[in-house]
């Protein structure tokens, strides 16, 4: 496994514009086909082009992993189709008001941490889509559960600011390794600027050295 550096319309916020499982990378359409094939190289990926409710906001808009991906209300009856045949995943619209809703879920292939505000709504959609058993927590006193983890299916970044007894239950409930990192120089919220697989790890341009060491540890790369 290894560790690239990558940014995304000249941004480091590289989680805000696609989404990875350990066959196929979500990339927005309209973005460089040279750019996009260095990516797809770094994860040993093969490239979807999508929108979600017309956005180029493929990360916190979509929860996905090996089996399948839920897509908010919001998206349309074409990017829903258009996505669910490329991918051949199960793909479906959660049942929740609220659009951003990899904020609020991250999932691997074991198991998926949701945030409290989503009260159980989700589960059951969870458990037949993405195919894993459903924990429901705050992080650090936050709801956006789904920002402050990156997972993949060997091991979890969490938030700094989550309590050592919250790391350990991410783990549990996820079944991989999971710690503490930053990413961009101390973003406190890993999912924004880190795309991994259970092959790679890209993140943003301004993660600095000390927090690649960290996240080698984390996703053994």
């Amino acid at each position: 496994m290894a560790i690239y550096r990558y940014t995304f319309y000249k941004s480091p916020n590289i989680g805000v514009f696609v989404k990875a499982n350990d066959s196929i990378i979500l990339i927005p359409h309209g973005f460089a086909e040279t750019k996009s094939e260095k990516l797809a190289e770094y994860l040993q990926v093969r490239e979807v082009r999508a929108s979600i409710a017309g956005t180029r906001l493929l990360g916190p808009m979509s929860v996905m992993n090996n089996n399948g991906m839920l897509l908010p209300s919001i998206a349309s009856d074409d990017e829903v189709e258009s996505i669910r045949q490329a991918t051949q995943l199960k793909v479906e619209r959660a049942s929740s008001r609220f659009t951003a809703i990899g904020n609020l879920v991250a999932a691997n292939d074991n198991g998926a941490v949701v945030s409290s505000l989503l009260r159980g709504e989700l589960d059951q959609q969870i458990q037949e889509v993405l195919g894993v058993p459903v924990h429901s927590m705050t992080i650090g006193g936050f709801v956006q559960t789904g920002s402050m983890i990156t997972t993949t299916n060997v091991g979890a970044g969490v938030t700094p600011r989550a309590t050592e007894e919250e790391v350990r239950m991410i783990s549990e409930a996820l079944q991989v390794p999971a710690d503490a990192v930053t990413v961009n120089g101390g973003m406190p919220f890993p999912s924004s600027g880190i795309v991994a697989n259970s092959e790679s790890v890209v993140v943003g341009t301004l993660t600095s050295g000390p927090e690649l060491i960290m996240m080698s540890r984390v996703f053994q790369a």
